[in-house]
């Protein structure tokens, strides 16, 4: 199933405009999805009142340096994992000074997959005051391609952002 353009523009303007109506920041750390995020949430409108910091981590040196991510966990787990998703998201929210953290790291392929973590496999994880929740999306039906991968992603990512702030 493929997420259209105009359906993450709507999560996002859903996003945006209840991130203002709670008066909460969030800030993101993206891996797969290479911004994708960042990008719809700025291309709404009073984005600037709710979101200030927006990292692309793709590489393993920037999940460490950037966001704090422990090299041992990336050893023992991989960067594709539920626990490097957390750390993002937890590093996404300290390092932005923000009041949410998104993490994504997943495999957009075409190329990386394996029998463990294959193509289309995506972690996210979301850290607000409180908690965090973890979401994993797992492909069904065959690799649907990266722009497939990195759009849904991006879309089951603002949803979760949604879900969590829908209980601050």
């Amino acid at each position: 199933m493929c997420i259209s353009v105009d359906e993450n523009e709507a999560l996002a303007a859903r996003l945006v405009a209840m991130l203002t109506e709670k008066a909460l920041t969030l800030a993101t750390a993206e891996s797969c999805t290479g911004g994708l995020v960042a990008k719809y949430i700025t291309d709404q409108p009073g984005a600037s009142a709710v979101f200030g910091t927006g990292l692309v981590t793709y590489a393993n040196s920037a999940k460490i340096r950037l966001l704090g991510v422990p090299e041992d966990l990336l050893a023992k787990w991989g960067a594709v994992s539920e626990p490097v998703a957390r750390a993002m998201a937890s590093g996404a929210r300290r390092t932005g000074e923000s009041d949410i953290g998104l993490g994504i790291t997943g495999v957009a392929g075409p190329g990386g997959g394996t029998e463990e973590k294959p193509l289309g496999l995506v972690h996210m994880a979301v850290a607000f005051r409180g908690g965090m929740r973890h979401f994993v999306m797992q492909p069904q039906g065959g690799y649907p391609g990266r722009d497939v991968v990195r759009h849904k992603a991006a879309a089951c990512a603002m949803r979760l952002v949604l879900e969590c702030v829908d209980t601050l």
